[in-house]
């Protein structure tokens, strides 16, 4: 792989965008039920949606990857370029992404609309704007906290405790000073002084409720039930108890219709919701996914950060609220990445080494055989890079081969649709075969065994611990009527263990459940592990400092 291939702005600003009109018409979207946004991107209509539910549906591939490092690894860009890729062979796919947030893209990650020749195009307005979505979502978030302060200033009749108020408020944007505050200072007239801060809008259960919701009314039901608090008796106040979901419905109205844009191709592309693979599912949304599925044969959609977090809450949460069954899985990897996993320094990842690259396999290794205790048939996808030797890409093979998976190179990043065909095969034929699918755990399991299931079975660990306070907090939650909740691991992302610098596969060590949260909207609890920040902070050199406007008037920086 010797081409030259520019930034990917600069690729997706010279990309031969097709009239949106022109894609839908290709899916058989009439007109009417196009809401375009520009000329390049569009929200099908919720009508159209609705009139899908009796069609059949077509296959759904994951694609998930090992445990990130700050080599990457290439998950967005494999997944726009299996999409283009099945396309290439004559297959009818749709890609299903999530909508990126505005905190990464000026903070360090960057963007999240695939790289090189697999992206997906406008890329300036996905990685900013876009639709509107994440803003009618943070909007919806913040009523709900101004209606807690309201009901609370003119006599508090629910009997709020001030102290329990369990809901924080929200921004798309990285900023650490906000993590912890006090509200309502300056006197009578702006209410209580409370202590309270705010999250990420991706860390936002409404963003979770808009990603798992199945249409407007179960939206609406699922707002309700927010639990935004409690009395000093410990009873729950519900966001229905405000009055609160009629008017938070009508703030995600627009939003909850599925977006559609292209690849650089001018292939299909639903990007919708975007929530926190940490502190939630990490998955786009349930009716953008559903109605691909209704759409297309194929459909190709990936879920957030290694398999160990993203694939789990896309198999035991997303999958089991929505009846969805995937037929295959794609675990991406490099090889940089894996030397990373093996002990190699990020200024040293170009030169060969094989020692620690058998070494770093062990991570893609444990991801390979957690894919296949759910039951579905996985193949591993190297995302190749120009210093990639053979002789590494064929340990990586013989590892693959040990485990009965098949690795296959792939240079889509540098060639499109052209250096991903072998995959494209590949997955048609695994899907062809009957996908064994099933959970991690029974929904009737108790809530601390299933935390304990997924350490143990996922993560290798020996076994979990917390303090009673936390301990208890399961019991309690199984007595309110909680307990047939799936859980949603909150841990860092780049170990199998809550300690971010213990690379590889680590074995034995304990996982720590420092607190529990219940998303009673969402309809998941919140188990967290470690250390995760709900609302991260910019680094010393953050991206925005990169990014403006040139003298044609044209955005630079992305990435």
């Amino acid at each position: 792989m010797n081409k030259k291939v520019g930034s990917d702005i600069e690729i997706a600003r010279d990309a031969t965008m097709r009239p949106i009109r022109e894609v839908a018409n290709k899916l058989g979207i009439p007109d009417e039920h196009l809401l375009p946004y520009g000329h390049t991107k569009a929200k099908i209509s919720m009508k159209f949606v609705e009139s899908l539910k009796d069609k059949p549906d077509g296959k759904l591939i994951l694609v998930t990857a090992i445990s990130p490092t700050p080599a990457g690894e290439g998950k967005t860009t494999t997944t726009v370029g299996l999409g283009d890729g099945l396309n290439r062979i004559g297959k009818k796919a749709i890609i299903c992404l999530r909508e990126p947030s505005l905190g990464p893209c000026f903070g360090v990650k960057g963007g999240a609309a695939g790289g090189g020749y697999a992206q997906v195009v406008p890329m300036e307005d996905i990685n900013l704007h876009f639709t509107g979505d994440f803003h009618a979502i943070s909007t919806a978030h913040n009523l709900l906290a101004a209606l807690i302060d309201n009901h609370i200033y003119w006599g508090n009749d629910l009997a709020f405790d001030t102290r329990r108020v369990a809901w924080r408020r929200v921004m798309d944007m990285n900023d650490r000073a906000l993590r912890s505050i006090v509200n309502s200072l300056g006197g009578t007239p702006n209410g209580f002084p409370r202590e309270d801060g705010f999250d990420i809008t991706v860390a936002s259960e409404v963003m979770a409720i808009f990603c798992l919701a199945r249409d407007l009314k179960d939206l609406t039901q699922r707002l309700g039930n927010i639990i935004v608090g409690y009395t000093r008796e410990k009873k729950p106040i519900y966001a229905r108890d405000l009055k609160a979901e009629g008017p938070m419905t009508v703030l995600l109205k627009d939003a909850i219709a599925p977006n559609l844009v292209q690849t650089l191709e001018n292939n299909p592309a639903f990007i919708h919701g975007g929530p926190f693979a940490n502190i939630a599912h990490g998955c786009n949304s349930v009716i953008a996914t559903t109605t691909a599925l209704k759409m297309a044969d194929y459909v190709v959609t990936e879920a957030g950060f290694g398999a160990d977090l993203g694939a789990e809450k896309f198999f035991d949460i997303k999958c089991r609220k929505a009846g969805l069954k995937p037929a295959a899985a794609v675990i991406v990897g490099t090889i940089r990445a894996l030397k990373m996993h093996g002990g190699v320094a990020k200024e040293d990842l170009g030169k060969e080494n094989i020692e620690a690259l058998k070494k770093g396999a062990a991570n893609l290794a444990r991801h390979i055989e957690n894919v296949k205790k759910f039951g579905v048939p996985p193949v591993v996808a190297i995302n190749r890079f120009v210093a990639d030797t053979d002789a590494e890409l064929d340990t990586v093979r013989q590892t693959c081969a040990e485990l009965g998976v098949e690795a296959i190179e792939c240079n889509h990043w540098a060639y499109g649709s052209a250096g991903i065909e072998k995959l494209a095969h590949t997955v048609v034929r695994m899907t062809e075969q009957k996908s064994n699918f099933t959970y991690l755990y029974p929904d009737n399991m108790p809530l601390w065994d299933k935390v304990r299931t997924i350490a143990q079975s996922l993560y290798g660990a020996q076994g979990i611990i917390a303090d009673k306070v936390v301990r208890d907090r399961f019991h309690d939650l199984e007595k309110m009527g909680f307990g047939n909740y799936p859980v949603c691991m909150a841990k860092t992302q780049y170990s199998f263990s809550t300690d971010p610098n213990l690379k590889g596969a680590p074995s034995n060590h304990v996982v720590p459940v420092r607190e529990v949260r219940l998303s009673a909207g969402a309809e998941f609890i919140v188990v967290i592990c470690g250390e995760i920040m709900t609302m991260p902070g910019l680094p010393r050199v953050p991206s925005a400092n990169n990014i403006k406007l040139n003298a044609k008037g044209d955005v630079e920086g992305l990435f």
